[in-house]
């Protein structure tokens, strides 16, 4: 428990730190591009064209689902996706791509996962304004539900800090670790709702799927931006998810505080 409260105050006292790194990372990433940081928008939404039209004009052929068009539906779960896949994977590469400059100096290695958490966001947050114009174009609102937004927005920031912490320090140690990690987010977003609709698989195969915490969190957004259900219906769930990272931030702590000052012995 020590462990675990030292990390999250070396991010409190940090936060200055994670915000100032984390901006000019961003500024520095599309320095010598002409569209600049346009491409955080531009990219997404290219990819979010290639899935609809495959899925939704050419599987689906344009059904909705339920009552809401596919293209809503579907940029719902992608938005939060881009900032997943992203975050998960730079942020598990951030220790071992930095620590050679940052042990030369005090630095707390421990904020490093959290500065690409915090650069991107930027686009995150771009993309759901963006998200939010196309509900308003369909005149579609959730009402109340918007309301527990936040609450998977948590979620979403607990989940990815405390999972980046316990991979950036296992692909420093253990570099295969970081292909295979590359291998099984590709993997990931096929197994989490994002272009099938949970309603539409199996009931026997629902509840092994629900094991992935991105469906949970992915969930939690389309219920917000469109409606459904809340958070606290499904009790068993919830528990399942913040059990899960409880074990995670206490494994993540212990082994990030086994290995903080040995990183350099392993490059």
């Amino acid at each position: 428990m020590k462990a675990v409260l030292h990390l999250l105050k070396e991010q409190y006292d940090n936060k200055h730190l994670i915000l100032r790194l984390a901006a000019f990372e961003q500024r520095s990433k599309f320095l010598l591009h002409y569209l600049g940081a346009l491409w955080q928008v531009f990219s997404p939404l290219m990819q979010v064209v290639v899935f609809f039209v495959i899925f939704g004009l050419g599987i689906r052929q344009g059904q909705d689902v339920g009552d809401t068009p596919f293209f809503v539906w579907l940029i719902c779960g992608l938005v939060p996706w881009f900032f997943i896949l992203p975050t998960v994977l730079q942020g598990s590469d951030s220790i071992y791509k930095k620590i050679k400059m940052v042990s030369k100096m005090k630095f707390p290695v421990s904020v490093l996962p959290s500065i690409v958490i915090a650069g991107n966001s930027i686009s995150f947050f771009v993309m759901l304004g963006i998200l939010c114009i196309v509900l308003a174009i369909y005149s579609i609102f959730s009402g109340i539900y918007l309301l527990q937004l936040p609450y998977y927005m948590l979620c979403l920031y607990a989940f990815l800090y405390v999972f980046t912490i316990l991979s950036a320090t296992l692909a420093t140690v253990v570099r295969d670790y970081f292909q295979l990690l590359e291998a099984a987010m590709r993997m990931m977003f096929f197994l989490s709702p994002i272009i099938w609709v949970p309603s539409a698989m199996p009931a026997s195969l629902l509840p092994i799927l629900q094991l992935n915490p991105f469906y949970y969190i992915i969930n939690g957004f389309r219920d917000s931006f469109i409606g459904g259900t809340w958070f606290f219906e499904d009790l068993t769930y919830m528990i399942y998810f913040w059990s899960g990272i409880l074990i995670l931030g206490f494994v993540g702590a212990h082994v990030f505080n086994k290995f903080k000052n040995s990183f350099v012995d392993y490059l």
